[in-house]
């Protein structure tokens, strides 16, 4: 049960966060500066790069480039695709028989 609920954590810790983080600054983003978007985009990379997704990983920190360098049609193009590859979807489900006392 404790390896569960620390499994539990390290993925809100990296997955929700990340996944969170991606949606804000997809949300927001016209109000965000090139540079917020950049760092947090990094920040991103590097929890789904924690978590073991890889390809995400790599999609966003070169969408992250991307933006640094301007360049607003390829980080779209790069941070959706990321978006797509998120492993959220591999989300542990919350057993149903747990009992909370």
């Amino acid at each position: 049960m404790r390896a569960e609920v620390l499994e539990r954590i390290k993925f809100v810790k990296t997955c929700v966060m990340a996944r969170e983080l991606c949606l804000l600054v997809r949300t927001h983003r016209a109000v965000l500066e090139p540079k917020d978007v950049q760092e947090i985009c990094q920040y991103i990379s590097s929890l789904c790069n924690e978590e073991g997704c890889i390809e995400p990983s790599e999609l966003c920190a070169k969408a992250a480039e991307a933006i640094g360098l301007g360049d607003e049609e390829k980080y779209l193009e790069l941070c959706g695709q990321s978006c797509v590859k998120c492993g959220e979807a591999r989300r542990p489900q919350p057993k149903k028989d747990a009992y909370v006392a």
